[in-house]
């Protein structure tokens, strides 16, 4: 059984703040994960100008008058993506990011990280997926959350075309936040591995259901790349703290991962 690799996702749950950044990166790493992730969006080139200008859908959960500038309010430029990237080094820990369009793509593959992320959101975009595989010479992990089959069919054929199957990390992925038991779906693991498991670098499961029991159980399904969003504090403002783990969780998990894995 070869070492699962396990990524937490801090996403936007530093809030906007860079200290808090920095101080997730550091708990991570003590918490044994092999990545921690963020994510990067150009808000202007993501949203229409409708949805740039709208009401965030949960107020409560709003850092900014509009949706688009609540996004702003959470976003890192890439120099700062370069100095948290710069504190992973340090701490030996790889940096990723998921990129939510073609400007941030550049951007963070201007960084040369071991992997960047596609999300569910965007797995369906065409241009920034061909960007990638044509410009960026690391792993793509992509999350096929939101994805029918006929778009999953689409998005392997393009990776064939592109030659790029053999460096791709698929997720099997429900997105909810958080998402009850009864919707994890996770034998979505095990067909992964059958359709896909000799042409693809590796089939991982991203979750955002509560506790890591569900995780354990993706490992013994075939994934070798866990992913979990991660905070300090699930009742700060925010629309994925809820669905996160907490420190002593996320060390945890990756306990009983490890324990797992050798048992396997």
């Amino acid at each position: 059984m070869e070492h699962v690799k396990i990524v937490a996702e801090i996403g936007c749950n530093h809030r906007g703040e860079i200290e808090t950044a920095r101080r997730m990166i550091q708990v991570a790493a003590l918490c044994g994960v092999d990545v921690v992730k963020f994510q990067k969006r150009n808000p202007r080139e993501c949203l229409t100008p409708e949805q740039y200008r709208a009401l965030h859908p949960v107020p409560a959960n709003a850092y900014g008058p509009t949706y688009g500038a609540h996004r702003e309010a959470l976003e890192f430029p890439i120099e700062v993506h370069g100095e948290l990237k710069a504190l992973c080094d340090v701490l030996g820990v790889d940096y990723s990011s998921s990129v939510w369009d073609l400007t941030s793509a550049k951007e963070v593959a201007s960084l040369n990280p071991l992997l960047i992320k596609v999300p569910s959101a965007c797995n369906t975009h065409g241009v920034l997926l061909n960007y990638l595989c044509a410009e960026f010479p690391g792993e793509l992990h992509i999350s096929l959350g939101m994805t029918t089959r006929a778009e999953e069919d689409r998005l392997i054929d393009l990776l064939a075309r592109r030659n790029r199957l053999k460096d791709t990390v698929l997720y099997a992925c429900v997105s909810g936040y958080p998402v009850p038991y009864e919707d994890v779906a996770l034998l979505e693991v095990e067909r992964l591995c059958e359709a896909y498991g000799t042409e693809v670098r590796a089939v991982g499961y991203s979750g955002h259901h509560l506790g890591i029991a569900v995780d354990v159980a993706a490992v013994t399904l075939g994934a070798t790349w866990l992913e979990r969003h991660f905070t300090l504090d699930r009742t700060w403002k925010g629309t994925d703290h809820a669905a996160s783990l907490e420190p002593m969780d996320l060390r945890q998990l990756v306990q009983d991962v490890r324990a797992v894995t050798k048992a396997l």
